[in-house]
Parts: structure tokens; sequence; C-alpha cells
């Protein structure tokens, strides 16, 4: 049962003089988090079977320290001792690899309008990221923030993306292992390099995937459908997470788009007047700290919102739950009802609780009844009187489908 937040997001007191960004860095755990749902923390990594038998079957992230601590990859890939050297060396001049180029700055929204992927030699990714190094080494404060430093002629085989735009590349999701596409595998030479944490022994992984940054970045806030662990092993990542319950707060984008799994709401600037459950985010939200070697569990459905830092890299390993590798295609309209019919009633109790707090939009619902005409209710819940007591099983159905795609809409009162 949701209640609905009254007060203000705890926060967590800091030392004098850290200001604004040590309250962005810090770990902090949202007021409604409930305790059940906060992340784990691990000293030490468990073992295969504490992991198969107590972690991973309760689908709560947990964060476990130093599970890279001695890696090939953690000692060999470092960019401030050398990584950038061996790395341009390991891989080679020659490989192509798919890098993310934002429109919207550092930050990669779930709007694929605002982003596009360009392909570019690994080498031109490496030779921009070590003149950034050299010029975050040489240059003062001002220079920083610009990352002034000499960057690498282009060949006109690079310039889908120009380097003038550097700071908005991040090698996202490239492939060192891909079950589904082995075609894809541009960094396959880097398994070499990584071993699997023992915890996770025998996963049938579908992919293995290589992630760096060469100036700050910001991901959007979106969930994955694979159980997913995230793996630092140069840098800082701090992540955000949030409950697939906390679902109703972050506006997740209609199923039938291309960006699904992504929050509607912009991280920077959240516009409260068109979401105005958003207000509410922080306060079912988590933040861990990664640091280099560390790992973060994070099952699937669950929202994250992931910070990077200045050449932070890490790996990810990502495999299918146990209930999606067991469901059986010919049994989908069955589990289709059973969670929509949860589902219904866990959105009627959550818009019920804020109807008592605060007023509600006004519900247009189209062309989904017998009468095939525009139908208003001054409230969701004389909405779902109409449904209960006039309408078909069918047509009700039908209503679950556009309440989960968020095809209702909305009209302010």
């Amino acid at each position: 049962c949701f209640v609905l937040p009254t007060g203000v997001t705890q926060k967590k007191k800091l030392p004098d003089g850290q200001g604004m960004q040590a309250e962005e860095d810090a770990e902090f755990v949202g007021a409604r988090v409930e305790a059940g749902l906060r992340a784990a923390r691990f000293s030490s990594p468990p073992s295969s079977e504490e992991f198969a038998a107590s972690i991973e079957p309760k689908n709560v992230p947990a964060v476990f320290r130093g599970v890279l601590n001695g890696s090939a990859a953690s000692s060999r890939w470092d960019p401030l001792h050398g990584g950038l050297d061996y790395l341009l060396e390991k891989v080679g001049p020659d490989v192509a690899v798919e890098a993310m180029m934002s429109s919207t700055g550092h930050v990669f929204y779930g709007d694929l309008r605002s982003h596009e992927r360009v392909s570019i030699p690994f080498s031109t990714f490496m030779h921009s990221c070590k003149s950034y190094l050299g010029g975050l080494n040489a240059a003062d404060d001002s220079s920083k923030d610009k990352g002034i430093g000499e960057e690498p002629t282009c060949s006109e085989e690079m310039c889908s993306a120009s380097l003038e735009n550097s700071e908005q590349l991040y090698l996202a999701q490239v492939s060192i292992l891909n079950t589904e596409n082995k075609e894809r595998c541009s960094l396959e030479v880097l398994k070499e390099d990584i071993q699997e944490p023992i915890f996770l022994k025998g996963r049938p992984f579908s992919s293995i995937n290589f992630w760096m940054s060469r100036a700050h970045m910001r991901s959007s806030t979106h969930y994955d459908p694979h159980h997913n662990l995230l793996c630092v092993v140069a840098g800082c990542k701090k992540v955000t997470l949030w409950s697939p319950s906390a679902s109703p707060f972050l506006y997740p984008m209609p199923v039938y788009g291309e960006a699904s799994n992504h929050s509607c709401v912009s991280i920077e600037e959240p516009d409260y007047s068109s979401y105005t459950r958003a207000k509410y985010m922080k306060e079912y939200s988590e933040r861990v700290v990664l640091n280099c070697g560390d790992a973060l569990f994070i099952p699937e459905g669950w929202y994250h919102q992931v910070d990077s830092d200045d050449l932070t890299i890490a790996i990810n390993f990502w495999w299918k739950s146990r209930i999606m590798t067991e469901m059986l295609e010919h049994m989908d309209a069955y589990y289709l009802r059973r969670i929509l019919r949860r589902y219904f009633y866990y959105i009627w109790a959550i818009h019920i609780s804020f109807n008592m707090c605060c007023s509600f939009p006004r519900l247009t619902v189209c062309s989904v009844f017998k009468c095939k005409s525009v139908l208003f209710f001054p409230s969701f819940l004389q909405f779902m009187y109409f449904l209960v007591y006039f309408s078909s099983p069918l047509q009700v159905d039908c209503v679950y489908l556009m309440l989960l795609g968020n095809n209702i809409h909305r009209m302010n009162e």
C-alpha cells in the first residue's frame, strides 16, 4: 500500500563547506523507501550459493565492494596509469565502435530524438580521452571545464562525429560478448581481461558490455529487461535506484514506443506542472556510490539513473531472470490477464490516495465503448465505478491496456 508523501525529502547533514556538490555525490535513502527494498551492502563478494539462494530471488539491488579488485581489467585499463595506451594497443587501430552522441549536452534522455549513435574508430575515442586527460593535468580550472587539449587529426571516415563535440560522445553498451548477435562484438578481444565474478558462476549471460565516458555523463532514468551486474573498472559512478512499484512517480513512456523503458521526466529540469507526481521521485529513490572495483546488482525492471565521472570505465553483465526464462509463450495471455488485474487494483489504490490529498486531472476516454463517443469523468473514482458496473470484461481489458500504454489523455480541470 502506498503512503502519499507529505513531508520534505530527508537529507543527510553535510560537513561545512561541501555544499550542493557533496550532497549530489553522497549516498542517500529516500524517506519513503521501504526497508525491504533498500539495497543490501556486502563488504566482500558473496559465494555463488549465497547469491543464488538469498540475493537474486529477492529482486532487490545489492552493492558488492571490491568485486574487481586484483582483476586484469582493473589493473590494465585505468586511464590514470597507462590504461588508455593499453586499450589502444589491445583493440588495435582499425576496430570501429558505435558511440552515442547527445544533442542535449552530457545528458542522455530516453527521447531517442535527442541523441544518435555514430560509428567511429575506437582509437579515435581513446586519443580524445588522452587529450582530455592531458588537459586536466596541465590546465587551470577554467580550462578543465572546457576540456582544452590538442585533439588528434580526423580522417574523413572519423568525421561522422566531430571531435569538436567529443565531450558529448559516450561509449555505451559496446559489446564484448553478445550471444544473440556475435557480429556486434566490437570489443571481443577485451574478454581476455575479464573474469566473471565468482557469484555469477553458471549464469547464461545474454551480453557483456563496455562503457566509457570521456567527461562527466548522466544517463536517463530507465529500466532494463534483464538482471544486471554493473562493475566499475575505473573512476566512479553514482546510481539512483527506484523500485518498479515507483512507476507512477516516474511516468514511463508508452509501451508501444521504442524507448518504452525510459521515464518521461526530465532529470535536470522536471516539469512538475505536466508530471505532478514526479515531485515525489526522490522520496522513493536510493543513491549508491560505486568506486573502482565495486559492483551493483540491478534486478530487471528496477529504474536507475547513472552519473559517471570523467574517464570512468565500467563493464556490465546481463542475464535473463529465472521467471523470464521459464515463461512459456502459449501462457502469455494468462500471464497478461493476471498482471493487468493486479496492476489495476494497484493503480486504483494509488489514485485514491492522491485524490484524498490533491486534485486529480479529469480523464478523457475516446472510442473505447460501444457508444463510440467521448466520455468525460470528473474523477478517477467515478471512471472506475463506470468500468466496474457498466463495462463487459473484454472492454475492461482494453481499458487496462490503455492505462498501461499511457493512452488515456488528460485534461486539466
